[in-house]
């Protein structure tokens, strides 16, 4: 199934171009922010549309996992818009920001797993929209980079908090306060993408890891998302405990016994997320 997001502001697509694609694929659902003309950069549209979504897979049982990727082949995102930040007023600039932050930390938030398909150049906001992704898979002509600094702003929706997190505190100052890209096989090294591939198996390798994930138990992929991400801001005991109680929710479970039935059984479980 395919449904589009129509564009209101006729700055990146024609009037009437879908600015957000959604397909729904094998229990995913695929993202594509549709804005090639600008390099899929970040408006309020595009913010509000990614956000309707969003909000209602926190409902959708049926889905194991969100892929995010941009139109085209040169752009994943390359951040705000500035043409139209540039006509924004400081009030609405923090509008803005905080719309972004927000949007960032309800993906963050998904009790189900989000790829980022990082298919070429990925920039400030778009670098923080794979940061806010639990995994992130990259093309080999992919540059990412949180190139703030070098407008005499920070970065607004996370990535001063979330890049750190991901690949340390010492690289991440290097990367932000320069301001410097790097390029597939550098962000390879440094943690911050999971793998590169060809932008021609992008999609099928973020497909691929979809697919390993779907085989799991839906509950048991939730509650190890919470215990992580939960965990990683606490000290050790309190992590621990964290994860204690994230593990007692599964006991009580079908999908648990089913998956005790079928490898006695030497055959595939069937999770039903119960």
């Amino acid at each position: 199934m395919r449904t589009n997001h129509k564009n209101n502001d006729n700055s990146g697509n024609n009037e009437n171009d879908p600015i957000l694609l959604k397909e729904e694929k094998n229990k995913s659902i695929i993202l594509t922010m549709n804005r090639p003309r600008v390099m899929n950069c970040l408006n309020f549209d595009l913010l509000y549309a990614i956000k309707n979504e969003i909000d209602e897979l926190q409902y959708r049982t049926d889905i194991r996992t969100v892929i995010i990727t941009g139109a085209g082949e040169k752009s994943f995102c390359a951040g705000a818009d500035l043409k139209e930040r540039a006509g924004l007023t400081p009030d609405e600039v923090k509008r803005f920001i905080i719309t972004i932050r927000n949007l960032l930390t309800a993906i963050q938030n998904l009790p189900i797993p989000v790829i980022s398909a990082v298919n070429g150049i990925a920039l400030g906001g778009g670098t923080e929209v794979a940061l806010a992704s639990d995994i992130r898979i990259a093309s080999e002509t992919a540059g990412m980079g949180l190139t703030e600094a070098r407008l005499a702003i920070i970065p607004g929706g996370g990535g001063t908090q979330r890049l750190p997190r991901i690949i340390g505190v010492a690289k991440a100052k290097e990367l932000i306060f320069t301001g410097r890209r790097v390029d597939a096989k550098e962000a390879l090294d440094i943690g911050l993408v999971n793998q590169v591939t060809s932008p021609e198996t992008l999609l099928d390798e973020c497909m691929k890891m979809a697919d390993m994930i779907k085989e799991t138990g839906p509950i048991a992929v939730e509650m190890a998302k919470y215990a992580i991400d939960k965990g990683i801001e606490t000290d050790l005991a309190t992590g621990l405990a964290i994860e204690s109680n994230a593990y007692r929710v599964t006991i009580p479970t079908e999908d648990r016994i089913e998956g005790l039935k079928a490898f006695k059984e030497k055959r595939k479980p069937v999770y039903k997320g119960r």
